[in-house]
């Protein structure tokens, strides 16, 4: 079984960006024979606390606090394909989308490169997975700001950035105006196909 997670940091049910999520995931199952276990998370209906800064290294767990994150950190752990999708705000992703990815600054040291002496933080993501981003936003949109935020977080926790899906709104009023473009619908479905492709050659599943 593949387990494809995505993360949605829209605060808005049937949002354009929940909606190319899970068109991206529709193509991945579509294209791969084995079975694919789609885990969804829409974070504007989780507990997720901000990151306090503690400084010190939670080991044996991910972080000393205990919300809605817990669960999350097994998720991202045990996934073998990790979507993440934000609306732009401010040039820059959501504060749904911010609070998730400051909390997971834990899931491995801050000396990723083992150029220093040895700390106290240890490495608890140990493999790669491939993943993508889903980017909507207006007219004027700056999507470069939310794109580096996430391309960080997604190298910081191991997993390699295959694709950018970007969608520009013309309406902020239309909830999932995407699903009425067919450009936008396409390209999810060439991400999901290049993703099952990434996954078949990491896992070797067919």
């Amino acid at each position: 079984m593949i387990k494809v997670v995505s993360v949605c940091g829209s605060p808005v049910p049937g949002s354009s960006t929940e909606i190319l999520l899970k068109r991206i995931v529709g193509a991945i199952a579509a294209s791969l024979s084995t079975k694919v276990r789609h885990d969804f998370t829409r974070l504007s209906e989780c507990d997720i606390s901000p990151c306090q800064a503690c400084g010190e290294a939670p080991t044996p767990q991910f972080c000393f606090i205990d919300d809605a994150m817990t669960t999350l950190y097994r998720t991202l752990e045990r996934c073998d394909c990790l979507l993440f999708g934000s609306p732009i705000y401010f040039d820059s992703i959501s504060a749904q989308a911010k609070a998730f990815i400051d909390r997971c600054n834990c899931m491995r040291p801050p000396d990723f490169n083992g150029a220093h002496a040895p700390h106290h933080f240890v490495r608890l993501i140990h493999r790669q997975c491939p993943g993508a981003i889903v980017l909507v936003g207006g007219e004027q949109a700056w999507y470069e700001g939310a794109r580096r935020c996430i391309a960080g977080f997604f190298k910081w926790i191991e997993v390699t950035n295959e694709a950018v899906l970007k969608f520009t709104s013309t309406d902020f009023n239309r909830i999932g105006e995407a699903a009425e473009h067919p450009d936008a619908l396409h390209e999810a479905d060439r991400i999901g196909r290049q993703l099952a492709q990434t996954v078949r050659k990491q896992y070797g599943r067919r």
